[in-house]
């Protein structure tokens, strides 16, 4: 067996070196109308056209660096008799499916790695399973292609995610016990849920998780990721007790529409000197506001708030020029490009990105800033190679894909990356 990968992200923008990626499989197509809503979707999806799309992202990052599926990893931790029954405990007590668990741990670790994402079938053995509305005894996780929120690699250690609905719990708990169990990755851990002063109202996802670099995170407060989840954060920062001063910088943000669930729908990192942003919120006056902490020495050494995220960022050396999200012509485009994940874009390299096609006022301003824009079909046909450019944004079709709530970054959950020579 080749050597564990060591987990290491100290930037979002550091030549990737491995990706966690989930395609989005039956689980995504078990809902209805009536169910969405609960499920966190606006809509239903068409899975034939969501797995195509998808398998543009997947194939563009498997000519770019080393992928690894959620579904391969957690067979892999399943095979491991103490994580298989770790996992299975865990999810039977917390859905309160206790009645499953002798099922379940009969299952072998490739169907089971398949129904524990898929979702189990609820069996129709007496009247309030048959009246029952609910098809499945433990529901499928439709959010899981959205890797990013259930686990966030922070420089040498895998924070699990404290998700905002239970309807995402499983997924953290997949991701827990992939690092715990799968032979593919060397790692700690790091789970709020574990830790003696976890209170009710921490909630992080990695879509508010930005690592701009290994001294400073910017994180998004908002519906998805608490005050107290932030706190929780900065209390493990104090924990390392280090001598260096660090940075977490907090950017408020609104709690609608829904497009702006999480801090990476409006803002991410493209280059060492170069952003996405989406102008409304991020550069021009508003309510939201941005404070700064700073901690030394296992102490907040001051904590206050700025005129904003990128003049907050400027202050640390992040002298960061602007690409507007739906462009500059008017806020009606803006508004409409954003909400199809127009900001959200994942980084392979400094100035070397991902992101949706449809947001054509988007792509046209990054061009302008100099990204050669490439087709993600292209790229994997060979006939353009991302390696002769040296800023480049790889296009993705995205038509059911936005519709479930996110772009290339939420897709995407980076294991390990180079250092960025600042």
């Amino acid at each position: 067996m080749s050597t564990p990968l060591e987990i290491k992200v100290q930037s979002e923008i550091g030549e990737l070196e491995g990706v966690v990626l989930h395609t989005p499989g039956p689980e995504v197509e078990n809902m209805t109308p009536e169910t969405a809503s609960r499920a966190l979707y606006s809509d239903i999806l068409n899975l034939s056209i969501a797995q195509s799309e998808y398998r543009q992202l997947s194939g563009v990052l498997g000519k770019i660096t080393q992928t690894f599926q959620v579904n391969d990893l957690l067979t892999d931790a399943l095979k491991n008799p103490q994580g298989k029954e770790s996992i299975i405990r865990k999810i039977c007590n917390h859905e309160k499916a206790l009645h499953l668990q002798d099922d379940l741990m009969s299952t072998s670790a490739e169907d089971l790695a398949k129904i524990l994402i898929q979702g189990v079938p609820l069996k129709v053995t007496d009247l309030t399973s048959f009246l029952s509305k609910d098809r499945f005894a433990l529901p499928p996780l439709y959010n899981f292609y959205f890797t990013r929120d259930a686990s966030m690699s922070v420089n040498n250690e895998v924070l699990i995610g404290k998700m905002a609905n239970a309807v995402r719990d499983r997924e953290a708990m997949v991701m827990e016990s992939i690092f715990n169990f799968a032979p593919q990755f060397k790692t700690t851990i790091c789970n709020p849920l574990d830790h003696k002063g976890f209170t009710d109202g921490v909630n992080i996802e990695g879509g508010d998780v930005l690592i701009a670099r290994d001294d400073v995170l910017v994180i998004g407060n908002g519906c998805r990721t608490t005050s107290k989840g932030i706190d929780f954060i900065l209390s493990r920062l104090l924990a390392q007790n280090e001598e260096k001063k660090r940075h977490i910088i907090i950017q408020e943000l609104p709690s609608h529409p829904e497009s702006f669930i999480h801090l990476d729908m409006v803002f991410t990192f493209l280059d060492k000197n170069k952003c996405m942003a989406y102008e409304p919120l991020i550069l021009k006056p508003n309510k939201h506001q941005v404070v700064h902490i700073e901690t030394q020495n296992g102490k907040v050494v001051k904590i206050y708030r700025e005129e904003g995220l990128l003049p907050a960022l400027k202050k640390l050396g992040f002298d960061l020029e602007p690409v507007i999200c739906g462009g500059t012509k008017d806020e009606w485009t803006q508004e409409r490009e954003q909400w199809h994940s127009g900001a959200n874009f994942f980084s392979v390299g400094p100035g070397k990105v991902i992101g949706y096609g449809r947001n054509v006022n988007t792509i046209e301003e990054m061009n302008k800033h100099g990204f050669e824009v490439l087709e993600a079909n292209d790229v994997i046909r060979g006939t353009r190679r991302p390696e002769n450019y040296d800023k480049y944004v790889i296009t993705l079709d995205g038509s059911e894909l936005p519709r479930g709530g996110g772009g290339a970054r939420c897709m995407t959950m980076p294991v390990r990356r180079k250092d960025v020579n600042w």
